[in-house]
C-alpha cells in the first residue's frame, strides 16, 4: 500500500555527468537514485544534471549551478538535496551552508535503506558498524543532526536513538561491533562446516532482480520478496532437492552500483556465503535497460570479494516483459526464466541436477550410489 503523497519527504536529485559519460547514462542513474529514495520513503520533486569533467571539490557542482539548485528547493519547498556520488566531509558542509537544508548523498541512502530494512540482529549490527564507519570522519558535520534526534530519510540508525559526539565513543563503538561481528563470523563459519556434506548454491545479482521470487520457488519456502530495492538482507539458506538430489541454496544481499564500500566490509560474514559456494547463479532482470551494466557491477563486486572465479549459471529472468527473448551468445551457461510466470523453471532445475550432480560426482566418489 502506498503512503498519502503528503507524508512522503520531498527531494531535489542532483549528478554530474563527467567525461565521456552520456547525458542518457546519466538520467538512467538518477532514475535508480529516484527509486533508492522511493524505497526510503521519499518523493522527488526534481532531476538536476550538470556537465563537469569531474566533479568540483568544494560543492560537487559550479557556483552557478549550486544556486539554481537552491531556488528550486525554496520553490518546491523540498527538505533535501541527495546526490548521486559520495560527497566528502567538506562539501557536505558547503552544501548545506549555501542549500540551507539537509544534505544526502548516494552512500547516506543506501545506508539509510538497510538501516529500515535489518530485522535481524546480525543485519543490525552490520548496517550499524557500517553506518559509524561512514559517521566518523563526518562527525563535527553530523554534531546537529545528532542533536536534534530527528527521524527522517538518512537520519535512521545509531544517532536517532543516542547522541555519539566524542570520536572516541564512535571509535569504541566500532571496535566492539567488529568484535561481535568477528564472533558472528566464527559462529558462521562453524554452520557452513557442519553443512559441508550437502553442496552449496547461491543467488547472486542486482538487488531487485527476482533472487527471492526464485528462492521461493526452487526451495517452495516464503522468503520475503518485494518490488523494492534491497527488500531482504538476511542470508537465507534452505535445504532443495532436485530429482532425488539435495543441496543447500542461499539468497544473498543484492549487489548496486557504487555500493558503499562500509557495507560490503560490514556485512562481510554474509558475503562469504557467496565465496564458499560451490556454484552461483547468477540473476538477471534482462528487462532492464540497463541489464549488461548491471551484470559488469555484480561481476566486480564478486572480484572484490574474491568470489569472481566461481562456476557461473547466468539466469536471465523476467522474460515476460520482452516481446522477444534474445538468443545467448555469451560464453557463459545461460537460460531465460520467469519467475512470477514459472516460465522454464523445469529447465533450470534440469540444469541446477547437472551441475550439483557433478560436483557431488567429484567431491564424494564413493557415495555416488545415494544418488
Amino acid at each position: 500500500m502506498k503512503l498519502p503523497t503528503d507524508t512522503f519527504e520531498r527531494a531535489i536529485l542532483v549528478a554530474v555527468c563527467p567525461g565521456m559519460q552520456t547525458m542518457e547514462r546519466t538520467e538512467e542513474y538518477l532514475a535508480e537514485l529516484e527509486f533508492l529514495l522511493e524505497t526510503a520513503g521519499g518523493k522527488c520533486e526534481k532531476k538536476v544534471i550538470q556537465r563537469l569533467d569531474r566533479p568540483d571539490t568544494r560543492t560537487y557542482v559550479g557556483s552557478g549551478k549550486l544556486e539554481e539548485i537552491k531556488e528550486y528547493r525554496q520553490a518546491l519547498e523540498a527538505e533535501l538535496v541527495i546526490f548521486d556520488d559520495e560527497l566528502s566531509p567538506a562539501q557536505l558542509r558547503n552544501l548545506e551552508k549555501a542549500l540551507e537544508c539537509r544534505i544526502l548523498d548516494r552512500t547516506t541512502l543506501i545506508l539509510d535503506i538497510f538501516a529500515s530494512r535489518a530485522r535481524t540482529s546480525i543485519a543490525k549490527t552490520q548496517v550499524e558498524l557500517a553506518q559509524l564507519q561512514y559517521m566518523l570522519p563526518r562527525l563535527t558535520r553530523m554534531w546537529t543532526h545528532l542533536e536534534r534526534q530527528r527521524g527522517g530519510i538518512g537520519m535512521r540508525g545509531p544517532g536517532e536513538t543516542q547522541i555519539e559526539t566524542d570520536r572516541r565513543l564512535i571509535k569504541e563503538k566500532i571496535s566492539l561491533l567488529k568484535q561481535q561481528l568477528a564472533s558472528i563470523d566464527k559462529q558462521k563459519t562453524l554452520q557452513r562446516r557442519n553443512r559441508e556434506s550437502l553442496v552449496r548454491v547461491a543467488l547472486v545479482g542486482y538487488t531487485n532482480v527476482g533472487k527471492s521470487t526464485l528462492m521461493n520457488l526452487l526451495s517452495k519456502s516464503d522468503v520475503f520478496a518485494e518490488n523494492k530495492l534491497f527488500a531482504t538482507l538476511d542470508t537465507t539458506v534452505r535445504k532443495v532437492v532436485v530429482g532425488n538430489l539435495p543441496f543447500l541454496l542461499t539468497d544473498t544481499v543484492g549487489f548496486i552500483r557504487k555500493l558503499p564500500t562500509q557495507l560490503v566490509e560490514s556485512f562481510k560474514s554474509t558475503l562469504d556465503e557467496v565465496v564458499e559456494a560451490d556454484l552461483l547463479l547468477h540473476v538477471v532482470d534482462v528487462s532492464h535497460p540497463d541489464h549488461e551494466e548491471q551484470i559488469a557491477t555484480v561481476r566486480q563486486t564478486l572480484d572484490d570479494i574474491g568470489a569472481a572465479d566461481k562456476p557461473t549459471l547466468m539466469v536471465y529472468n523476467k522474460i515476460d516483459r520482452l516481446e522477444v527473448v534474445p538468443v545467448h551468445g555469451g560464453e557463459e551457461e545461460a537460460i531465460y526464466i520467469s519467475a512470477v510466470r514459472r516460465i522454464h523453471l523445469e529447465e533450470l532445475r534440469e540444469l541446477l541436477y547437472n551441475h550439483v550432480s557433478t560436483i557431488h560426482a567429484v567431491r564424494y566418489p564413493y557415495n555416488n550410489f545415494l544418488y
